[in-house]
């Protein structure tokens, strides 16, 4: 191309690069009006009218994406320019890198100013680096993002498990006080540490105050009869029988919880031993017999029973020798145990009524009379409260989003629901499952009594204090409040965002809260789902990211991350795919599972892999609504 070709075409490109300037320059300006208006609602108690460098960044970074920035970005890639998709971390850092590489090019006599730069590129991301490791501890090799795991039960017994998860990478452990006791955390907590002592690694330790919890109540009970399943082919040839167990000890919990338990009394105990039989009449009014198998324990035997059965509660047992043998003889006879009946199947389907009442009122079944309903189903609600506060065409979500319906009255035994979201086939409801009420507002103090009952024992024992469904700033000045009166106000807070009405209220929680007190964010993903559907949360959870990471907040990524490992042992690509996204946050965090040391192992591989790619994102900018 000849010289008199060239200059056309890079006069034509140098005034696009002037253009660019002009635009850019205009948008700094904006940006540092619009941030300083934000600023001073902030401007009271000890921050006079000084910010920190991340609380000034973040009310930049909002100032800026109140512009929809895409057909700028198109140009600034076009041009071969800096994107401002990576401006996050430091925001007018990036704008004024662009403006001089701008200047330099389009004009000969520019002088740069080098003290005119704000928070620079690489100091967002030390920042951010820093309050990570002031949350979480110091980084592990070969991979930034820290592994939070929550614990079960067994942790508090089991030495070894505890020590096998921080030996393949939990960095920090969960204690959900919504479960357990006290004495059960301090023994967990006792194993932790002495794991860190023998493995020389730190494991931080948050506890979650349980907050208010909505939820399912109880269902009433059906008969006391238990229907006994032996195994079958596809032809309906018996291939394996039933087993339970027959125990002294009703009360205690299962070792096994696949296997139905069944109280006997001693006397009948003391005479039991492999090769007897126990006969009984079904309640069905069919002969059964179980065979006495072996000893499991000295309350416990397993039986098992090669046809199907309905074994009603105080029953007739007759102790004989082995039925089958042809001189078999009756030993003695003895009574049953009682023991409780399964909880009747509540099973709802798209179109059915629902009537949510309060708490003490025991769900049931929907009730019909010559194919007519009677009595629509009910379930009840733990926060009788809310009922009051539900309006009609408000939306209910119930069991994770497993059953979407609609308020259509409320009347006085409840608020009568008409079911728009359940699976072909119909969704039975249980007790003890989650209900949203993502339209209402329901004004619920953040801390119940149990959670400052708690609070004492939080603070003397855990790293991190999880703050369960805040909502807005006045939230988090509560808990600080009450950390104060504990003399713990180092303790730092991980505020879980579980509801739309937190979303929208993110930016102000966390303007006002990192410059007075340590803040982590949790994105709870599961109620998030439920509260603004899948399709919001998917990117949701990435403006999330990014609004986090403008602040230097670290953020725990959380909810159902390689569910299927941890609970099933089996492996999904989507999973993994979704762990892989997961990485680009400070922290990720695994439910328990009877396979979670297969999940830790999985999550830390997947992490470390993602390391050299977490930062490598191009956003086209569109403009967000915060």
């Amino acid at each position: 191309m000849d010289t008199e070709t060239k200059k056309p075409i890079q006069d034509s490109y140098k005034e696009t690069l002037k253009q660019i300037l002009t635009e850019v320059t205009e948008l700094r300006h904006a940006i540092e009006v619009k941030a300083n208006q934000r600023l001073q609602k902030y401007s009271y108690n000890d921050h006079s009218s000084t910010f920190s460098t991340s609380a000034s960044n973040l009310a930049h970074y909002l100032a800026m994406r109140q512009f929809d920035l895409r057909h700028l970005q198109d140009r600034l890639s076009h041009a071969s320019l800096t994107s401002l998709g990576r401006a996050e971390g430091s925001v007018l850092s990036t704008l004024d890198s662009l403006i001089d590489i701008l200047q330099r090019s389009t004009n000969p006599e520019y002088v740069p100013d080098v003290h005119s730069r704000n928070l620079r590129l690489s100091q967002g991301q030390q920042q951010l680096d820093k309050h990570t490791i002031e949350l979480f501890g110091t980084f592990r090799k070969h991979c930034k993002t820290h592994v939070m795991v929550t614990l079960p039960s067994i942790a508090s017994s089991d030495y070894t498990l505890v020590r096998s998860m921080l030996e393949k990478g939990m960095s920090c452990a969960r204690i959900n006080c919504a479960h357990d006791d006290p004495s059960i955390w301090q023994d967990m907590i006792s194993n932790i540490h002495q794991a860190e002592t023998e493995l020389n690694r730190s494991c931080r330790i948050l506890m979650d105050l349980a907050g208010q919890k909505i939820r399912t109540s109880n269902i009433q009970l059906d008969e006391s009869i238990y229907h006994i399943h032996v195994k079958k082919d596809h032809t309906g040839k018996i291939i394996a029988p039933a087993y339970l167990i027959l125990t002294t000890d009703y009360k205690a919990e299962s070792t096994d919880n696949t296997l139905f338990r069944l109280p006997i009394p001693k006397t009948l105990h003391k005479k039991l031993k492999p090769g007897l039989s126990l006969g009984f009449i079904d309640h069905q009014l069919k002969k059964r017999h179980l065979q006495i198998d072996k000893a499991l324990s000295d309350t416990d035997w397993l039986v098992s029973c090669d046809k199907s059965a309905y074994l009603a509660s105080g029953c007739t047992l007759t102790l004989t020798t082995h039925p089958k043998k042809a001189k078999h003889k009756l030993i003695e006879e003895f009574t049953l145990g009682v023991f409780a009946g399964e909880p009747s199947d509540i099973k709802v389907h798209k179109n059915d009524v629902l009537l949510l009442t309060p708490g003490d009122i025991d769900g049931k079944p929907a009730e019909y009379k010559n194919g007519l309903l009677i009595h629509p189903a009910q379930i009840g609600c733990t926060l009788s409260s809310a009922i009051a506060k539900l309006a009609s065409g408000q939306a209910v979500w119930i069991d994770d989003g497993k059953i979407g319906a609609v308020v259509e009255a409320i009347t006085e035994q409840g608020a009568l629901l008409r079911i728009t979201e359940a699976k072909t086939g119909g969704v039975s409801i249980k007790s003890d499952k989650g209900i949203n009420f993502p339209e209402a507002e329901l004004n619920l103090s953040p801390l119940t009594e149990k959670d400052l009952h708690d609070l004492d024992f939080v603070c003397k024992h855990a790293d991190l204090v999880g703050f369960s469904f805040v909502e807005t700033l006045a939230d988090i000045e509560q808990l600080m409040e009450e950390l104060a009166k504990r003399d713990k106000s180092d303790l730092p807070i991980i505020a879980k965002i579980e509801t739309n009405r937190a979303v929208k209220n993110l930016p102000d929680i966390i303007l006002g809260t990192i410059d007075r007190h340590q803040l982590g964010i949790m994105i709870a993903r599961g109620d998030l789902a439920v509260e603004l559907g899948s399709a919001r949360l998917a990117e949701i959870q990435e403006e999330l990211l990014w609004l986090c990471e403008a602040a230097h907040v670290p953020v725990i990524w959380a909810t159902q991350v390689l569910e299927s490992i941890a609970k099933q042992g089996s492996r999904s690509r989507a999973e993994f795919t979704d762990a892989a996204m997961a990485a680009r946050a400070e922290c990720v965090m695994l439910n328990k599972g009877p396979y979670i040391l297969d999940a830790i192992i999985a999550l830390v591989d997947v992490m470390t892999r993602m390391q050299e790619h977490q930062r490598k994102k191009f956003s086209r900018l569109r403009a967000l609504h915060w």
